[in-house]
């Protein structure tokens, strides 16, 4: 019955039209909303007493499908449909728009109405907001950045006419007096990120805030969809991944490792995954891979180590790689940075006497030697370099079966060249032999493949390589030799060689 309600007000579904209107406010599809909404134990949706929240409502999806589910296991209970419908709306399902625009959106669609208390209303509130309410409400400015969120002041301190993106649950310090109610159930696809001042991928992530701020309430049950670049921190996440990782009341999370197999067209770096936080209940995590060929599901701690491994399949063979007592190869790579040298650093295009070679992002130019306040001994040194990014902003588009690369060309520089920060130092050597090999090392798929488990962004790090091995490089290291010394089995052979793209010295494929 519940589903003839509100498919006879919806053909087709507005909610799945809906476009998207960025990387940072990305639409739930019904589809993705239900399936979060089958982690929680379906007792709920039988229960007159469950009350449900969603933080950040864009579309009104969650409250939608909730009601429902609630339409459905209400009836035994009140079987008279206004009656239920009232009950269910007045006393069951509560929301905080994230804008004014997606307030009246929202109630559009649980409500049938953007205006609760018009003729037009499933349900008549006595005011014009209902239960799904919008309070614009300022930043904090303080030094040119919100305290509460990180916005840049240059950004988003706006007059009236435009959004501001102060989002009401993350800009308190007690969200438990915007309803001054207890919630079972917390549900919601929070906003990713805010401008901090950069551009793209250097903005501000802010989606932690809305777990942090949803824990604070103590829910029974919590479910949001968030991006997965948490997995191994970086700008802003290290603290929250974390906590996230020593939570054992994560109890399942599902993982897209690219997110258009989850929302259809979207791409978000490093992938996106929901998850299921039950407060009464601690253990270990179910871990779900998604892709659009396999789905893998395993049990195991989320804090197992200090990032968490996506790839279930992966564990084995990290585990060995490990157990063999290795020297991780983050150890031995350089910094961010190691020159002084910012990514627009263009030095001289001619030679003076004394300079030195500085390899830029727009080719190789000149700088005098005495410039070089960083790292002044590795000057006179083999160096491999490779860019920061993951090719192909983060091999978005690149479909499973036809393997991934992980890095960008790698490029040796010798004696008398530094580079600027466009590049990593990844390997230093003192012989042109050592370093030679170890080029052809990180072409490897061995090396590439584990080197993959630890990146979840499009940006690639020294920490990056925590479970390379750093091997002797005065002999060569091919794959098969790799296999043989960390005995790898056919399958996980097999598993490495179908995940990672051939590579060669030139860059391009064998």
């Amino acid at each position: 019955m519940s589903n003839d309600f509100y498919s006879g007000i919806y053909n087709p579904d507005v909610l799945s039209c809906l476009a998207n209107l960025s990387n940072d406010e990305v639409f739930t599809p019904p589809e993705v909303a239900n399936s979060m909404l089958d982690m929680l134990p379906q007792e709920l949706f039988s229960d007159p007493n469950t009350k449900f929240l969603d933080p950040a409502c864009k579309s009104g999806v969650f409250l939608r499908e909730i009601a429902k589910r609630l339409l459905t296991g209400l009836e035994p209970i009140l079987p008279d449909l206004q009656q239920r419908i009232d009950h269910i709306f007045h006393h069951q399902l509560y929301g905080i728009a994230i804008t004014e625009l997606t307030s009246l959106l929202s109630r559009r669609g649980v409500y049938c109405s953007k205006y609760p208390n018009s003729v037009y209303s499933v349900s008549r509130f006595d005011d014009a907001e209902g239960n799904i309410r919008y309070k614009r409400i300022p930043h904090r400015w303080k030094n040119g950045k919100c305290v509460f969120c990180g916005a840049a002041q240059s950004q988003y301190d706006r007059d009236e006419m435009l959004e501001l993106h102060a989002y009401e649950l993350i800009h308190t310090t007690k969200p438990e007096d915007i309803f001054k109610m207890k919630f079972d159930v917390i549900i919601s696809n929070p906003p990713y990120q805010l401008s901090d001042g950069g551009n793209g991928v250097s903005a501000k992530p802010i989606f932690q805030f809305f777990v942090q701020q949803a824990i604070k309430l103590k829910p029974k049950y919590l479910s949001m969809i968030i991006p997965a670049r948490w997995y191994a921190g970086g700008k802003g996440l290290d603290e929250f991944r974390e906590s996230m990782l020593n939570d054992n009341h994560i109890r399942k999370l599902y993982d897209y490792e690219s997110s258009k197999d989850c929302f259809d067209g979207v791409n978000i770096a490093g992938g996106i995954c929901y998850f299921l936080w039950d407060r009464d209940n601690a253990g270990n995590c179910s871990i779900t891979n998604i892709n659009k060929n396999s789905t893998i599901e395993m049990e195991r701690r989320l804090n197992e180590f200090p990032i968490l491994i996506r790839s279930n399949l992966a564990i084995s063979i990290v585990h060995k790689v490990l157990k063999a007592g290795i020297r991780p190869h983050s150890n031995y790579a350089y910094p961010r940075n190691p020159f002084g040298f910012a990514t627009n650093y263009r030095g001289r295009e001619k030679y003076q006497n004394g300079d030195i070679e500085i390899i830029t992002s727009v080719g190789t130019q000149y700088v005098s030697r005495k410039d070089v306040t960083k790292n002044t001994d590795i000057i006179d040194s083999y160096k491999i370099l490779i860019g920061r990014l993951v090719p192909s902003n983060g091999e978005l588009d690149v479909d499973p079966k036809d393997g991934y690369k992980v890095i960008t060309d790698t490029r040796l520089i010798g004696p008398g060249q530094i580079n600027t920060e466009t590049y990593l130092d990844i390997g230093v050597f003192v012989t042109e032999t050592e370093a030679q090999n170890f080029e052809k090392y990180l072409h490897t798929k061995f090396a590439r493949f584990l080197l993959r488990q630890a990146v979840s962004s499009v940006n690639i790090t020294r920490e990056s390589f925590r479970f390379v091995p750093h091997e002797d490089f005065s002999e060569e290291w091919p794959d098969r030799r790799l296999y043989a010394k960390y005995g790898l089995t056919d399958e996980e052979i097999a598993f490495i060689e179908s995940m990672i793209r051939p590579m060669d010295l030139t860059g391009g494929e064998d």
